[in-house]
């Protein structure tokens, strides 16, 4: 599997806006952006990923929506992270709570970041079983209208 590129590596991810990550993800091969979800560098992006989540969350969206959503990243190792929605906020916390999920979306590295980054149809992923859902598919399916996503 191709290694990251130095550019890639060296990157600040903190400091990329969600167009520029879309862009960046867009322009990367499936390979290479396997090579970019390897080690501390995916640690590092899943971690950036996760933490965007609050400030992108759109609670108009989301209306009485009072629910978990547990996102498991298949990889070395299976990283899993989990989204609570309630009352309008939205907190992210990472690992496996207690806590009863309504959906669990289960993806490789190259499929979350073509989803969170609006490069890949979650529909079309779910149909080719790139994303597995476990739970209330109904919730999962509408879960990219809660989250100011870029248009891929």
């Amino acid at each position: 599997m191709a290694e990251p590129t130095p550019d890639l590596a060296g990157l600040d991810f903190g400091s990329v806006t969600p167009e520029e990550f879309a862009a960046l993800v867009r322009k990367l091969s499936a390979k290479e952006l396997a090579g970019l979800m390897r080690g501390e560098l995916r640690t590092r992006v899943l971690a950036e990923v996760f933490g965007r989540m609050e400030r992108q969350f759109r609670p108009e969206s989301a209306g009485s929506l009072n629910a978990v959503i547990r996102w498991e990243i298949t990889g070395e190792p299976v990283v899993v992270y989990e989204t609570e929605i309630a009352d309008g906020t939205c907190a992210v916390r990472a690992g496996r709570s207690d806590a009863a999920p309504r959906a669990t979306l289960t993806m490789g590295d190259v499929e979350f970041l073509k989803l969170v980054s609006g490069n890949g149809s979650p529909v079309t992923m779910f149909m080719t079983r790139k994303l597995k859902v476990a739970g209330d598919v109904g919730l999962a399916s509408g879960l990219t209208r809660l989250f100011d996503i870029p248009k891929g």
